[in-house]
């Protein structure tokens, strides 16, 4: 079998009843009630029933993108699935591969999670911020873009998700002049992103500083396989250098292009989107097309990837 990485998606990937094709697991449920229990909420119902705005809302998709990344990788490995031999996680989805990769217990990422979604929501007054999806252009005229209509707010490119799909974030008015100004460029799309807070950019340097507070009484290890965290696009060992690069995460770029080359790089083959969903498969293929990539999303896709890298 050859090398593969896991990995786990963010903020953006929810959707209500997205856990409905594990329901012959019973792991996944009880991993919902196991966080459910930590943070006196009841997770399992809002994915279930929602409502959509609720599950939108940043302080609990948060939470519950981190149980379901856990969950989906309780079942899998619970199914047969091996170790991956490196992780990475998308954002949000950094914490979910620190889990499995063993340098965080789910029972400490939990609360964590919510205290980093509560932190940067409270970063920017409701309204403020904004952030949007550009389709079309490459980094450097994103970013020649932003400097030339930030007009003193922030505006940066902050998710460089694959080639030609880059997410700029700031202050929402100046976010709105970047998508004019990239559609007059040539973008095919401008969109603006139905999210509250600005993730990725200087705005969210108040929530870091809490979060590093927060992370000296967390405990972090180091994890039994690589893991490749978004800022640095480098796999650290050392607990304080993971604390670190979590809390630079939150004002700096989430650089997947470069994380899944990474992953390339270390020479696994294979990569598997472990929570529900496949907006990370898209990304991938286009980023590596010589990788085979598999998305897990419930009990049928779970078996087809593990007999997928079984027949590697």
């Amino acid at each position: 079998m050859k090398k593969f990485a896991l990995t786990f998606a963010g903020q953006g990937s929810q959707s209500i009843g997205m856990m409905a094709g594990f329901d012959t697991m019973p792991i996944v449920k009880a991993t919902f009630e196991e966080a459910s229990h930590i943070l006196e909420m009841d997770l399992w119902k809002m994915v279930v029933d929602g409502p959509a705005e609720l599950l939108a809302q940043t302080v609990n998709t948060q939470p519950i993108m981190l149980v379901a990344g856990v969950a989906t990788f309780r079942a899998w490995r619970e199914a047969g699935g091996v170790e991956a031999d490196v992780y990475a996680g998308h954002s949000l989805g950094e914490y979910t591969a620190l889990v499995a990769a063993g340098a965080l217990s789910f029972a400490d990422a939990v609360p964590l999670v919510r205290f980093r979604a509560q932190s940067m929501q409270d970063a920017v007054p409701e309204g403020t911020g904004g952030i949007a999806a550009i389709l079309g252009l490459e980094v450097d005229a994103i970013n020649a873009i932003c400097v030339e209509v930030a007009a003193g707010e922030v505006l940066e490119a902050v998710n460089l998700n694959s080639p030609g799909q880059i997410v700029i974030a700031g202050h929402k008015t100046a976010v709105e002049r970047g998508m004019a100004l990239a559609k007059e460029r040539g973008a095919k799309r401008a969109l603006l992103l139905p999210m509250s807070v600005p993730s990725h950019c200087a705005l969210m340097k108040p929530a870091a500083v809490k979060l590093a507070e927060f992370l000296k009484n967390v405990n972090i290890v180091s994890p039994t396989k690589p893991v490749i965290q978004n800022a640095d696009v480098t796999a650290f060992t050392d607990s304080a250098a993971i604390k670190n690069a979590l809390v630079e995460q939150l004002y700096r770029p989430v650089r997947w292009v470069e994380t899944i080359q990474s992953v390339a790089k270390q020479g696994a083959t294979v990569v598997i989107e472990c929570v529900p969903g496949k907006i990370l498969t898209g990304l991938n293929r286009r980023i590596e097309p010589r990788l085979s990539c598999h998305a897990v999303f419930d009990v049928a896709s779970l078996k087809a990837a593990i007999e997928a890298l079984r027949a590697t």
